[in-house]
């Protein structure tokens, strides 16, 4: 969320940079890389929910994107279908959803700091707070800015579904602990191993 001069001037930096594939995932960030002329991917938080906004992405200078995490693969499924040729497209396949972004920094505001001045202290906590409901079920993580899943979600089980509908690749978001035992599981459920599932299970 751009919310000063100061952040806009990263963006700009980022956008004129071109050394790196850059995500943009605002809208004023498609316009900076586009005009730019710097291909970057669209990301989940643009909305992409049918292929004509994606063909106008893609014009603007998209070579990949992601869909909202929420979409169904039926709906992921039928979009595919009228999709931009050359446009790649890469699936969220595992760690906590991210459900919702806001200004403030929700750790910050839990230690009762400014977001300007808030010590780092989300250093303390990896993998964000957990929020539970009055029962002690989980029920949301609360990691910085992002509102996310209380749950670790993975895609594991479906790579052949994925495959079918021709997803160019994942997305592994990185949690605090045995995520290189998490990489090795997924690769080798891309490579046909047998278990890989199960591996995951174990360490989630």
């Amino acid at each position: 969320l751009i919310e000063s001069e100061s952040d806009l001037k990263i963006l700009r930096r980022i956008a004129s940079d071109g050394r790196f594939l850059a995500q943009a995932n605002e809208w004023g960030a498609v316009r900076l890389l586009s005009e730019a002329g710097v291909p970057f991917v669209a990301g989940p938080t643009l909305n992409v929910y049918n292929s004509e906004t994606l063909a106008v992405l893609a014009g603007l200078g998209a070579q990949r994107w992601l869909p909202p995490v929420e979409m169904s693969r039926a709906a992921l499924a039928s979009l595919l279908e009228d999709a931009p040729a050359g446009m790649e497209t890469e699936v969220f396949a595992y760690g906590r959803l991210p459900l919702a972004y806001s200004a403030r920094c929700f750790t910050a505001r839990h230690y009762n700091l400014p977001k300007d001045d808030c010590q780092f202290r989300c250093l303390d906590h990896p993998d964000g707070l957990s929020l539970s409901t009055r029962e002690g079920a989980p029920f949301l993580t609360l990691n910085g800015i992002q509102t996310q899943s209380a749950g670790v979600y993975s895609l594991i089980g479906e790579l052949p579904a994925l495959r079918e509908l021709g997803i160019a690749s994942l997305r592994l978001s990185p949690q605090s602990r045995h995520m290189g035992r998490v990489v090795e599981a997924f690769q080798a459920a891309l490579a046909g191993e047998t278990g890989a599932g199960e591996k995951l299970a174990r360490v989630m």
